[in-house]
């Protein structure tokens, strides 16, 4: 399955679904694409020999509507938002529906929303008092952290001290959880069933 990959930091994510290409042989990322021009997970796609682009409406990047012609050509069949902090247009939303993905730190419909990204949604985690967060995969659709859930995982916060602890550990949850769920839709193990999505063994 051909795959793009969206990312806006260092790109842990993205390396973590590289890594998982020896269980599922059948990842094929083409493509990595950032809101910077800069973005520090273009390293990890040198290393890879991945092509780069960046998008937006800074001068030196690209369209969303060149973007979609790009992809059109490539044949990408999935899109996989690992740590992208923009919003995406409704058009490009649309028109790929049901295939682009996002990962959130913390369990949905929880701490999701406009302004809810990274560390903003640890320490709203921390100060809530909460004993457990998470992470969700799920559906993008026209409005943030508000498309159908595709799997969570909880991750035991009753003891942290502070908001970078809930990081850390959400993260390694991250790095597990996410492969795992682009490795279903590589396998076509990810279905739509009564408006609910099952992943299937």
């Amino acid at each position: 399955m051909k795959i793009a990959v969206f990312v806006s930091g260092r790109g842990s994510n993205l390396q973590a679904i590289l890594d998982y290409r020896h269980i599922v042989k059948a990842i094929d990322v083409k493509i990595i694409v950032s809101d910077k021009l800069d973005c520090l997970a273009f390293e990890i796609a040198k290393e890879h020999s991945i092509k780069v682009l960046s998008v937006g409406k800074k001068e030196s990047c690209i369209s969303y509507d060149k973007l979609s012609d790009i992809f059109d050509e490539i044949g990408i069949e999935l899109i996989v938002l690992a740590g992208f902090l923009k919003l995406i247009p409704i058009e490009f939303v649309k028109k790929y529906e049901n295939r682009i993905i996002n990962i959130h730190p913390a369990l949905l419909p929880s701490f999701g929303g406009k302004g809810m990204y990274g560390m903003y949604v640890h320490n709203a985690v921390f100060q809530s008092t909460a004993k457990i967060s998470g992470v969700t995969i799920h559906f993008i659709d026209p409005d943030y952290d508000s498309g159908k859930i595709i799997a969570q995982e909880s991750v035991d916060i009753s003891n942290v001290k502070s908001p970078e602890e809930i990081a850390e550990r959400v993260l390694n949850v991250e790095h597990k959880i996410l492969p795992y769920v682009v490795g279903k839709f590589v396998e076509g193990k990810v279905k739509i069933m009564n408006n609910r999505v099952v992943i299937f063994d």
